[in-house]
């Protein structure tokens, strides 16, 4: 008899956030967004920072994925992620207080005090975050 769910689970240095029983997995990779359903290929790829959602039965729960690696088989996708939330679990004006900090350092303009690229990321990852915690 073939599988009807998948196996997800999110895991960060810190904790687990999610294991459970999925029908599909959508994240967000550094080639592009993906989606998995049970007996995907197998397959690895890296994530970017962004928002990665499952179903279940008739139920979406959204993510905030902060970028790592995921690794899919053919009935569990496994998400290591550098750090990940539950919408429910975002501090909303927090994230509002680092997407202003964040334009805050690219409206200097690029300068040897201002490193662009975590200023960037770091303006990514507030944004992605109010987006999941606004669903």
């Amino acid at each position: 008899m073939a599988e009807k769910s998948l196996l997800l689970e999110v895991v960060t240095p810190d904790r687990q956030v999610v294991s459970t029983e999925v029908d599909i997995v959508v994240a967000p990779g550094v080639e592009g967004q993906f989606g998995v359903l049970v007996n995907h290929i197998p397959f690895l790829s890296a994530l970017e920072i962004g928002e990665m959602y499952y179903r279940k039965g008739g139920q979406v729960e959204y993510i905030f994925i902060g970028g790592g690696f995921a690794e899919v088989t053919g009935a569990k996708v496994t998400i290591l992620a550098d750090s990940a939330e539950r919408g429910k679990e975002i501090d909303i004006e927090r994230a509002k207080r680092a997407r202003e900090r964040a334009e805050k350092r690219l409206a200097m303009g690029r300068t040897a005090e201002i490193d662009w690229a975590r200023a960037e990321a770091a303006l990514r990852r507030s944004i992605s975050r109010m987006k999941v915690a606004g669903r």
